[in-house]
């Protein structure tokens, strides 16, 4: 359930790493109930990647601890590191991996560098400043100098090195966020819900967060409100959802014309927008049908795509067939799933080959998605296989987002119009209780195992096909919502 919590007192890299991140979730993690933790998959996906990384860097075995610096390995694993801070605060770091490089040390004509390895594709302070801890840490315990550390990227397809010079400014950085965080964890209460509350997902305090986020009615729970629009409306005095729904809207976007016209232009929505988060009131924007396209069909394609964003690999395409009857029901008793996996080494000629013959078959159907992702690859895909144009506007035409009809034609008492808080607000329930994009990359990744002589368990890629089923029909939960509110509005007129 995430990271093991810290030793009391002791100021370590994953206590400093969490701060970076967010520093109420330092504080958290060093006094909040553990029991309050939920489990997230980023924590793993983070170590897949290191240890993707590391193999490609160091494809022999490391060594472990201090016997291992004495013996001269290449590299070593599981050395704790200890120390003090200036402020005689006792440090800690236990470095992923070190790595050995020229030098002269107290083991021998050779000294060792700390190896972290990153996700994405940039270079933060989240990487550079808990490195840094072990450097100026293993500079005591090897009695010799870290000239610089070492980031590697690219979870191993592509080996990325980026050499980060120990310097005396990132000895600063770090002294004074060291001072920081034993200053913020001193605190008897948590410091403030972040900002911009995007991040949140990932963490393991979510609830935690998101319950005194509800509680408190902070602003970044009005859909719509990142974190530089709520420093505007802070500035403006509204500091909460209560403000922002009890606020005259013509007044609000004068005042914030001056940040820019189009904040001016979004005031007026943002505050119907709290209003009806505030009254749990459902207001149609536009007389228009929210999804015109589903009145003659004789049936309709769901598809839903899961993807390795790190890979650029979206290794599943999943549709589920849902059929119209003879009096105009859609006959969800014959749905089925068509679930196109695709391994890298498969090519993707051949998977546009299976994906063509999929939507050639359903011709006239409609494709329902929810949000950009499955339009813009597809669309994308079928322009690097050459599709003629005139097909490809047939194909653009055929493509419908869910998400973004919602959005044009409704507004919802919800904090959230991504697919996960609508079909749950429209009753929908997922079978894999807490399964989410990056849990089935997880699985994805236990799936391929160490190739196709090797695969991991058959029960991750059953998880991955039950979650890509469930989030297909879970935009037909919100699209059937629409597609009878079309009909009332329809029939009433």
């Amino acid at each position: 359930m995430g990271d093991t919590p810290p030793a009391a007192n002791v100021l370590n890299d994953r206590l400093l790493r969490s701060w970076l991140r967010c520093r109420r979730k330092a504080w958290l993690d060093r006094h909040a109930d553990p029991a309050d933790r939920q489990w997230t998959a980023h924590r793993n996906l983070q170590l897949d990647d290191q240890q993707r990384c590391f193999v490609a860097l160091l494809p022999q075995r490391p060594g472990h601890g201090d016997a291992a610096c004495r013996d001269g390995a290449p590299g070593v694993v599981g050395l704790r590191l200890k120390g003090q801070g200036p402020a005689g605060e006792a440090l800690e770091a236990h470095p992923p991996l070190l790595l050995k490089v020229q030098g002269q040390s107290r083991w021998g004509r050779f000294a060792y560098q700390p190896v972290l390895a990153r996700q994405g594709r940039r270079l933060t302070r989240e990487h550079q400043l808990p490195l840094a801890l072990s450097a100026q840490l293993l500079e005591s315990e090897q009695q010799a100098p870290v000239p610089e550390l070492l980031v590697v990227g690219g979870g191993g397809r592509r080996l990325e090195r980026d050499r980060v010079p120990f310097t005396t400014g990132l000895k600063r950085q770090l002294t004074d966020s060291l001072r920081r965080l034993a200053h913020d964890l001193q605190r008897p209460n948590p410091p403030a819900l972040a900002a911009d509350r995007r991040k949140c997902t990932l963490c393991c305090w979510r609830g935690v967060c998101g319950a005194e986020a509800s509680a408190q009615g902070h602003l970044s729970e009005v859909s719509g409100i990142g974190a530089k629009r709520r420093e505007m409306l802070i500035e403006l005095g509204v500091h909460g959802l209560a403000d922002l729904a009890g606020a005259d809207p013509d007044w609000l976007a004068s005042r914030m014309e001056r940040f820019g016209d189009q904040h001016g232009e979004v005031a007026r929505a943002l505050v119907l927008q709290a209003r009806s988060q505030r009254d749990n009131r459902v207001t149609r924007l536009s007389a228009s049908p929210a999804l015109p396209e589903l009145i003659q069909a004789p049936g309709i394609l769901l598809y839903d795509i899961e993807s390795d964003p790190d890979a650029r690999h979206d290794f599943l395409h999943g549709f589920v067939r849902v059929p119209r009857c003879s009096d105009s029901r859609w006959d969800l008793d014959r749905a089925r799933y068509h679930p196109i996996l695709v391994l890298e080494h498969h090519g993707e000629a051949r998977c546009w080959r299976r994906l063509e013959r999929l939507l050639t078959r359903y011709r006239d159907w409609p494709v329902l998605h929810y949000g950009e992702t499955e339009s813009l690859a597809l669309r994308r895909m079928a322009q690097r296989q050459s599709l003629p144009d005139d097909q490809l506007r047939l194909l653009q035409r055929r493509l419908i987002d869910v998400h973004a009809r919602i959005r044009r034609v409704w507004r919802l008492p919800l904090s959230s119009y991504g697919l996960k808080a609508v079909a749950s607000w429209r009753g929908f329930r997922w079978t894999l209780q807490g399964a989410d994009g990056a849990r089935a990359l997880l699985w994805w990744r236990q799936w391929l195992g160490e190739g196709p002589q090797r695969r991991g368990s058959r029960h991750a890629l059953r998880w991955i096909l039950q979650y890509n089923r469930d989030d297909c029909l879970a935009t037909w939960a919100v699209a059937a919502w629409l597609a009878d509110q079309d009909a009332t509005a329809s029939g009433g007129s």
